[in-house]
């Protein structure tokens, strides 16, 4: 950690605001913009390839859900690389700087129609999230003193900004795609890649004016201060490209998932080898931390169908016409940003009512919570297409828009306190590597979402019969995992020696 008077527990002496540390509020609106562009190139990078690619084609489904889940793991596996670099070479300021640059170039890369070019844009903006989203992550908690019990909620505070982006991407760049060309946004993607890059460019700059907020979190460390190594840290991320570039156009997911597990095990020995140099409370703490990563490669593997099975149901098996106007596909995107902006704050305040009568779950049993509820959303489609198909093929909006709700409060019992999490367990002087191992995690489940959306697409395309399939095997495999960590919460906890 960059910052030594936090490491040691100590909370920096920061201006408050609304009861939190100043700084909080200038990154959640970094992240806010940064969130903004990440997810106007989710909502449309599957639908985006069926349509330019395969000529609207369904037999692209296949790739299409490849490439998305793909490109979900490798923009948060990268995130290992990027917290070490900050950690060791030139701290979270200067990682989260370079890292929004390379992300631009990458977006607006995105708008040339070529696979080429379209594949490169994508290496760009993987390579670049690696070096931001941890190490932002990272100093969301340095912000706070150890055993300050508001961490837990500026972490939530802070997921919102990530949410407020997510809502009005899908919302802003799906109008403005038909309203700026007057044609349907399936033809316009371009412009929703330049929105994307504009908005991260609003990113760059809003942190580049209010990092001087932060004082000593996030600088060098004595040493590091010198500029060469940034250039050095520069010229390295480019040079990553043409090997992302390799992962994506070249190796499988099968073929990537070992690599995964390969630098999961690197990440583990790391943290485990840091851990031995404090003492036995220490190295329990990371194992604890361990464990929960392992129950969240299962939770993004089936949360990430919203960029891919699920943007096909809606696309060719959801009736989307209401009172004459068809409900555009990518709308449906903000379903679940918008459940979080509305019931983040809400959760925030249940998690403090609870704890002031101590009575707050514990971290591992708030990551049960999230499996089973993420597993009841899956339960809805299973019954819309069991139940309510209806002559056309056809099953109503309603349930996938549930579906979106339920798996987001299960993501609001879990994504916010795993960043939490991590600052908490982990090792001081490895938070950033700790961070990235969490993402890695996200990573592991991401790609795997890409080979359940492929099996879903088969070789024509998604059906009734295939969505209930997946959608039947998610729900049981979230809700039998869900009930075993649960089950297993005692164990984890004394681990844990006191985080709560």
């Amino acid at each position: 950690m960059n910052d030594t008077s936090n490491a040691a527990g100590a909370a920096p002496d920061y201006p408050q605001l609304l009861g939190h540390p100043r700084p909080l509020w200038m990154l959640f609106m970094t992240e806010f913009w940064e969130r903004f562009a990440f997810y106007s190139v989710s909502w449309a990078v599957a639908l985006y390839v069926v349509a330019q690619f395969y000529h609207g084609d369904s037999a692209g489904q296949g790739w299409a859900g490849t490439i998305f889940g793909t490109y979900t793991a490798l923009i948060f596996g990268t995130g290992i690389f990027g917290g070490y670099v900050a950690d060791k070479l030139i701290g979270y300021q200067r990682a989260i700087l370079i890292g929004a640059l390379v992300m631009a170039a990458g977006l607006f890369a995105l708008m040339v129609p070529s696979k080429t070019v379209f594949l490169l844009g994508l290496s760009l903006v993987i390579v670049g999230d690696g070096l931001f989203k941890p190490n932002i992550s990272s100093m969301v908690g340095q912000l706070y003193g150890r055993d300050d019990p508001r961490r837990d909620r500026g972490f939530t505070l802070f997921y919102m900004g990530i949410n407020a982006g997510a809502f009005i991407a899908p919302l802003l760049t799906g109008w403005m795609a038909g309203y700026f060309t007057d044609t349907p946004a399936q033809q316009n993607y371009r412009v929703v890649f330049l929105a994307a890059g504009i908005g991260m460019l609003l990113s760059l700059v809003w942190f580049w004016f209010g990092r001087r907020q932060l004082g000593a979190v996030g600088r060098p460390l004595p040493g590091m201060e010198g500029r060469g190594r940034a250039l050095l840290v520069l010229v390295g991320s480019l040079v990553a490209v043409p090997l992302v570039y390799l992962l994506l156009s070249s190796v499988g997911t099968i073929g990537l998932q070992w690599l995964i597990g390969l630098l999961a095990v690197w990440v583990s020995a790391m943290l485990i080898t840091e851990a031995m140099r404090h003492d036995r409370i220490q190295l329990d703490r990371v194992w604890a931390m361990l464990i929960i990563f392992g129950f969240n490669v299962l939770f993004w593997m089936f949360y990430y169908q919203l960029g891919s099975s699920f943007n096909f149901l809606a696309e060719n098996l959801v009736d989307r016409n209401m009172f004459g106007w068809v409900f555009p596909t990518s709308w449906f995107q903000s379903v679940s940003p918008l459940t979080i902006i509305v019931l983040a704050p809400v959760i925030s305040l249940i998690w403090a009512w609870l704890q002031r009568r101590r009575a707050e779950p514990s971290i591992p049993r708030k990551f049960g919570f999230g499996l089973i509820f993420n597993g009841l959303g899956f339960l809805v489609l299973m019954y819309a297409l069991k139940s309510l198909i209806d002559p056309h093929g056809m099953i109503p909006f309603w349930p996938l828009a549930a579906c979106y709700a339920l798996q987001t409060v299960g993501e609001l019992c879990l994504s916010p306190i795993g960043l939490s999490m991590v600052t908490k367990l982990a090792p001081p002087r490895l938070v950033g590597l700790a961070m990235g191992g969490w993402f890695l995690s996200t990573a592991a489940g991401g790609n795997l979402s890409g080979l359940l959306a492929s099996y879903i697409a088969g070789k024509n395309g998604m059906t009734a019969a295939s969505a209930l399939s997946g959608f039947t095997f998610g729900f049981w495999v979230l809700v039998i995992s869900g009930a075993v960590l649960l089950l297993i919460a005692p164990l984890v906890n004394r681990l844990m020696h006191g985080v709560k």
